[in-house]
């Protein structure tokens, strides 16, 4: 029995002695294990703890004093390292946003200088551009010219009389550097009546002396306005506004008898009632002295009956000097505005007339020639015919 523990004693020794033999190693030294408390939640225990136990493994791995102090130094740079880096990067944000936001407060005040100057050159544009239209206007209002005129009211007869006298200064309408003027005098707002002057050829100074009289009570003059339009005569077309004068009643003294000067002012533009057209056709036989006038069609006339249509005819007068020799008419058309007719009417006349219609007949002898014509108001024609 002894014999048989004697074994098992020296088995159990061994264990103390291997651990007294790994103790005699040079460089080696072994520490008890450290107890490893709970970690906390604050940054600092957490770093501690694993500080500990990187040193602990540390201390157990079998290397030098040199080989641990390099590893050390290394792991310090590197983490300076990261640091360091970390630090650079936010510093460059930082600078690139503050240079982000000076160029856009640069930019914004580049702009806000641009917008102002460009206010400033605007209003600048615009009052040198309504300066020059004033000057313009001015310049223009001192070369239409300017009109004598008289005013008086015959309480007696109710009736207003208007004299034309003369003009001074009027532009010059013509190639030639003149104008063919005459005055067209009518009250506002009816139009019913209009007069005309006679036409002076070739002058800027005209004198006319003619007197119109207008029927009106006095009762009514208040609310009317009296418009005198100076036109240039024109054979071939549309006569030229060289301007006008517009007197309101109301405003006139009529105890005595007016007369002053009035400079023109820009005519307004005339608003004509559109009466239709129509197409005659003019042959002329000089041999025979006959006219042949023939009553084509006429087109978009005015609508005078209540259900927006006409029953038109024409009527032909053939006037002399202001005499009516001869009138035939067409008939009659029923509920149209755009009646076709094609009615011939002769009549016997010298050769003389000096409208474009009767030139144009003139140099075409035998030849019927036809054209549009627009019609006018009965009372601008008597007038012309007057005026004639």
């Amino acid at each position: 029995m002894h014999e048989d523990d004697a074994p098992l004693a020296a088995s159990s020794s061994s264990p103390a002695s291997l651990a007294q033999k790994e103790s005699k190693i040079p460089g080696s030294t072994i520490s008890s294990p450290t107890a490893v408390h709970p970690q906390t939640t604050t940054a600092d225990s957490l770093v501690h703890s694993i500080r500990s136990k990187f040193l602990n493994e540390l201390h157990k791995v079998p290397l030098p004093s040199w080989a641990t102090a390099a590893l050390g130094f290394i792991t310090v740079f590197i983490v300076l390292s990261c640091c360091l880096c970390i630090f650079r990067k936010m510093i460059f944000k930082k600078k690139k946003e503050k240079g982000g936001k000076e160029k856009n407060e640069k930019n914004d005040i580049n702009m806000s200088n641009v917008k102002e100057e460009g206010t400033k050159q605007a209003v600048h544009h615009t009052t040198d551009s309504d300066a020059k239209e004033e000057d313009s206007e001015s310049k223009e209002a001192q070369k239409l010219g300017k009109l004598l005129y008289t005013l008086d009211y015959n309480f007696t007869d109710s009736t207003l009389i208007v004299g034309v006298i003369r003009a001074e200064g009027l532009a010059a309408m013509d190639m030639s550097g003149t104008s063919d003027p005459y005055v067209k005098v009518y009250l506002l707002p009816d139009k019913k009546k209009k007069f005309e002057t006679k036409v002076h050829r070739k002058t800027l100074e005209p004198t006319f002396n003619e007197h119109f009289t207008f029927k009106v009570p006095y009762a009514e003059l208040g609310g009317k306005t009296l418009v005198m339009t100076v036109y240039d005569f024109d054979r071939f077309s549309k006569h030229d506004a060289i301007g006008d004068v517009r007197l309101q009643m109301n405003k006139v003294d009529f105890s005595h008898l007016t007369e002053e000067w009035r400079d023109l002012q820009k005519a307004e533009k005339e608003e004509q009632e559109r009466l239709g057209d129509i197409c005659l056709s003019l042959r002329y036989v000089p041999t025979a002295g006959k006219l042949t006038v023939v009553v084509l069609e006429a087109k978009n006339l005015k609508k005078m009956d209540v259900g927006g249509l006409s029953d038109p005819y024409v009527k032909i007068h053939l006037m002399q000097n202001g005499k009516r020799l001869k009138k035939k008419k067409t008939t009659i058309k029923k509920n149209t505005l755009n009646p076709y007719y094609n009615e011939s009417f002769s009549f016997e006349v010298p050769s003389e007339q000096i409208q474009r219609h009767w030139s144009d007949m003139l140099a075409n002898p035998r030849r019927p020639i036809a054209q549009w014509h627009a019609l006018k108001p009965e009372e601008d024609v008597d007038a012309e015919l007057i005026k004639k």
